[in-house]
């Protein structure tokens, strides 16, 4: 059974990872680490579970570590804390002032065991500046800040005045020391509403989110009503909150859900809600392990099957997904998405005319279903046009592995393939080159289509990610056996491939670790496009095949010298359009923002106004999902960006587009090295660690700036306006970075070019010019001090 250790993730949205398999990269995107805590010794143990039980209740979407704070307690004396959340900490403290002082987060929020949450506290998870607390009034008019009381500590703000202040002067000189020190951020009175004398007969407000009850509040009194509703046993709490109605947090649900009661089944509704979570955090087993009982005899199910078939699928359990995804079609409300799920799985397994037949079933299903489709359109049969060009013999071809976007997908995943193949000559067509899906099984005769090529080209672009269409036989993108790895006998080059997993995202590292050691062992050339992603292989690698893998720069980095059309060398500035292009991205947005969604959001559109002032702001979405941000930012903050679709756009006009703007402002990878390789000026939006990674190898670590930073608003004007004053020398600046990816580039083409017995496409052309490291003096335009708002 899996235990709460193990599941210390949150794909959903906000809280901080942890566990073994949580990949942890906080130092490179700036992500907050958030807590809970309160003091409590052995006689308020009884309430500290009261609080966990109705934080719990009140907020079910929340689950952060709670940390308990104590003066010496056993380990034992937590087991009933630890049987209410999955990521209590306790600490040893000498009192509970301690949550001023180094606790390993960024934001805690204090709370008591005489406290009960009765509403909401996630608007306090999004505070970012002092410690906030409800005041409180006080002798002269004055304020203060109650014993006891609600606070919203961040850590950045607390100086060492401030605890000296506290060591001195105890609980009673909170309140002066926050006023003394300008740090006190109050905040409305309905979360820390008192409870004892003289108001023990006043009804409860409706509007509480945290009622301080103090001392134990006379029986009978509303008061006391309240705390009452929260004394319960453990079983009575697990199956309140599995009861709550919308959503939950899935660590907190797993916690409460399991292990079942034994002696009687669970509603087949949780177990489907609990499978879920499982699929979502890559736990595709235990979801198939409790589906499949509940399902047996049971066609009447068709979202438990659809569930199923889709974690069968991820499991490469091909058959017996198809069966339970047929299953699912049977219910008018599920059978477009499962119509969807079935052409996916048939198109993998290279059976064209059924994914389009069962993408057709999903129109027909329901016409308005977006992925029926696109799987509709894909899989319709192209017919050759008349005197096409004839494709060169299969042994003159080489095989490209690689993600191959088309109609309204990632525009950075249509431009990338073409990048990679211009690295080996101007011919990107079919006449050279055999193209096959990262995502379809390589099967028996695959395997022959692959081996029949002069060479196998695998890349470019983020593969190694877990969750992107999952399979249980290789852990990452490519969908090939270790056994039919094996037997590939042409020459394998993995080109410029990421390490893509996000920092707080959980995976299993098994799989990915046996078939990343059978990958390397069988290429010929291992290169990955950033330094931070060699580094993290290396780590899952055993130290004989740790050399092998080397940097190989994405390609898209390097467009203007793959392309004579994009070198803007001579340029003067005249030929670009007077924009700033901005970009975000939404995928996986818990992951991305956390708690800080709306903290960036008013941050970009301080910005964008600024900005404005000096050029035309518009929006590249490369996605239509990434035009969320026009949506939100007019709806939020009254802020009309005009849109550029990218994913409309031809590869041509995606590359011109950025070579003609001023300044790109991306958060997606290829939002900033593309325009990068057109030579243009780039300020990276880091949510991902790959941005700052990038970054770190051209030396230009100050081209990113965190989405979670405090000052991202100012950081980004100010920044812009430097790059705008003196464009010339911005540019300059990209063209000297450029040189040193180009060198490497070059070197690594020469040797895959011996390799695969292609001649040089760039023979003749001068050998790049590598500059040095940068020099402590800034460069103009780009390179700024480290303003970092205190």
């Amino acid at each position: 059974m899996t235990t709460s250790a193990d599941r210390r993730t949150d794909p959903a949205g906000g809280g901080t990872a942890a566990g073994p398999d949580a990949d942890d990269r906080r130092a490179v995107t700036g992500r907050r680490r958030i807590a809970f805590a309160a003091w409590t010794d052995e006689a308020e143990m009884p309430g500290l579970l009261v609080l966990l039980r109705s934080l719990a209740l009140a907020d079910p979407t929340v689950c952060e570590d709670f940390l308990v704070l104590h003066p010496g307690l056993p380990d034992s004396a937590f087991d009933a804390a630890r049987r209410l959340h999955p990521r209590l900490v306790p600490r040893r403290a000498q009192g509970r002032l301690d949550v001023f002082r180094e606790t390993g987060y960024d934001t805690v929020v204090a709370l008591g065991p005489g406290m009960v949450v009765l509403g909401p506290l996630r608007p306090l998870l999004a505070l970012r500046t002092g410690v906030a607390a409800v005041p409180q009034p006080g002798p002269a008019g004055g304020r203060t800040v109650r014993d006891g009381g609600l606070l919203v500590i961040q850590r950045q703000d607390v100086t060492a005045a401030l605890l000296d202040a506290l060591a001195e002067g105890g609980e009673d000189a909170v309140d002066r020391a926050l006023t003394g020190a300008g740090l006190l951020e109050p905040l409305g009175s309905r979360f820390d509403v008192p409870a004892g004398r003289p108001y023990d007969d006043t009804p409860v407000p409706g509007s509480t989110v945290v009622l301080h009850l103090g001392t134990d509040p006379a029986p009978g009194t509303p008061a006391h009503e309240v705390r009452e509703r929260y004394e319960m046993d453990d079983e009575a709490f697990r199956a309140a909150y599995c009861a709550l109605p919308g959503p939950k947090h899935p660590e907190l649900l797993l916690h409460c859900a399991l292990p079942f009661p034994e002696g009687r089944r669970p509603p087949v509704d949780l177990v489907r809600q609990v499978a879920e979570v499982h699929r979502q955090q890559g736990r595709y087993e235990e979801a198939v392990a409790l589906l499949t009982p509940a399902v047996a005899d049971r066609p009447d199910l068709p979202r438990c099957h659809e569930t199923l078939g889709i974690s069968l699928m991820a499991l490469s359990r091909y058959e017996e997904a198809e069966a339970h995804l047929l299953l699912a079609t049977v219910s008018p409300d599920f059978a477009a998405r499962a119509y969807g799920q079935l052409a996916r799985l048939a198109w993998l397994l290279g059976r064209e005319k059924d994914a389009h037949a069962y993408a057709r079933e999903g129109l027909d299903a329901d016409p308005a279903d977006g992925n029926c489709h696109a799987w509709y359109t894909r899989t319709r049969p192209v017919p050759a046009a008349p005197g096409g060009t004839a494709s060169a013999p299969a042994h003159e071809q080489l095989a490209h592995v690689a993600l191959f976007a088309d109609g309204q997908e990632n525009a950075g995943d249509k431009v990338l393939p073409e990048a990679v193949r211009m690295c080996f000559g101007p011919d990107t067509g079919p006449s050279r080159w055999h193209e096959r899906s990262v995502h379809r099984l390589v099967d028996g005769a695959g395997l022959e289509e692959l081996n029949a090529r002069r060479g196998i080209v695998v890349g470019g672009g983020g593969l190694f990610l877990p969750d992107t269409a999952p399979n249980s036989n290789s852990g990452w993108q490519w969908n090939i056996p270790d056994d039919v790895l094996a037997r590939i006998s042409a020459p394998l080059a993995v080109f410029a491939v990421g390490y893509n997993v996000f920092d707080g995202q959980r995976y299993r590292r098994e799989r990915f670790a046996a078939s990343l050691r059978a990958l390397v062992g069988k290429s010929s050339f291992f290169g990955l496009r950033n330094q931070g992603s060699v580094d993290r292989v290396r780590e899952l690698l055993p130290e004989e095949l740790r050399d092998r893998v080397r940097y190989q720069p994405c390609p898209t980095t390097v467009a203007r010298h793959l392309d004579p059309a994009l070198d803007d060398s001579r340029e003067d500035g005249t030929d670009r359009d007077d924009t700033v292009l901005v970009n975000c991205a939404y995928d996986r947005a818990g992951l991305r923002f956390g708690h800080d969604y709306g903290h960036f959001l008013a941050e970009t559109a301080a910005a964008v106004r600024a900005i404005g002032t000096r050029a035309e702001v518009r929006y590249a979405a490369h996605m239509p999902a990434d035009e969320k941000f026009v949506h939100d930012l007019r709806r939020e903050h009254g802020t009309a960006l005009p849109v550029e679709p990218l994913y409309l756009f031809s590869n041509d006009r995606i590359r011109e587009l950025y070579r003609r703007t001023r300044l790109v402002i991306g958060m997606r990878g290829h939002a900033g090295m593309i325009p990068f390789g057109c030579g243009t000026p780039v300020i990276s939006l880091v949510s991902h660690p790959k941005l700052a990674y990038f970054l770190a190898d051209i030396d230009r670590p100050d081209w990113g700036v965190s989405v979670h930073d405090r000052a991202l608003g100012a950081r980004l004007a100010e920044r812009a306006a430097h790059v705008l004053d003196d464009h010339r020398a911005a540019v300059a600046d990209v063209h000297g970075r450029q040189e040193h990816l180009w060198s490497v580039t070059r070197a690594n083409l020469a040797e895959l070019r011996d390799l695969f017995g292609l001649p040089d496409p760039f023979a003749g052309r001068p050998a790049p010019h590598v500059p040095g490291p940068r020099t402590a003096e800034p460069a103009p335009g780009l390179h700024l001090p480290d303003t970092r708002t205190k």
